[in-house]
């Protein structure tokens, strides 16, 4: 094995623990040393790959956004071609995911924002950004349901779309508190079954 690779590999391995770390225990419940001994790598060379844990923090937020982006890719590539039916095929698949994972851990970019905007410029930008991108993706699917007759024309694809993520990252919330996927299913079908419709 070239180092280069092993560096690649090395760097994703570290990504893809903190990741979960994060999402079981928190940004400020996770320490470096928890995430190198879980992966298996030498504290001295996280350094090597990150600055420093606020580093490590954002490029998590985008691994984890690479990672959704990649499945939302696959998803719509196997699901329905009406774009409100894609949307919501999605959003099942997410929610049957959900449903197998033990710990109810919610969404990593609620999580972050609620943990870390205030005191992490870096993350709460890069948290920004991740955002911004899914907001218009989802919205080009809304303006081709529009475009259809199967959304609401009252509204912009835009508004629909920000109340949407309002509403999913609060259900996401009471998914944890609750500790069921109860309240995300009942958002996904009042958005899809009313709110969406014309």
């Amino acid at each position: 094995m070239n180092k280069v690779h092993a560096l690649n590999d090395t760097h994703a391995t570290l990504l893809e623990t903190g990741l979960r770390l994060f999402a079981e225990q928190g940004y400020n419940g996770t320490g470096i040393k928890e995430i190198v001994d879980a992966a298996g790598v030498p504290k001295g060379s996280f350094y090597n790959y990150f600055k420093s844990k606020e580093d490590f923090g954002a490029e998590v937020i985008s691994f984890y956004a690479d990672g959704f982006a990649d499945k939302w890719s696959g998803y719509f590539a196997e699901g329905p071609q009406q774009p409100l039916a894609a949307l919501r095929y999605t959003y099942e698949r997410i929610i049957g995911y959900h449903e197998q994972c033990t710990v109810k851990a919610g969404c990593l970019l609620g999580n972050f924002a609620a943990e870390m905007s205030e005191s992490s410029e870096l993350c709460r930008l890069t948290l920004q950004e991740v955002v911004a991108g899914w907001r218009k993706r989802f919205a080009s699917y809304l303006r081709k349901a529009q475009a259809d007759g199967s959304v609401r024309t009252d509204l912009s694809a835009e508004q629909l779309t920000d109340f949407f993520w309002n509403a999913w990252e609060g259900a996401m919330l009471r998914m944890k508190i609750e500790r069921s996927t109860a309240p995300v299913r009942a958002c996904v079908n009042l958005m899809f079954d009313h709110f969406f419709l014309p």
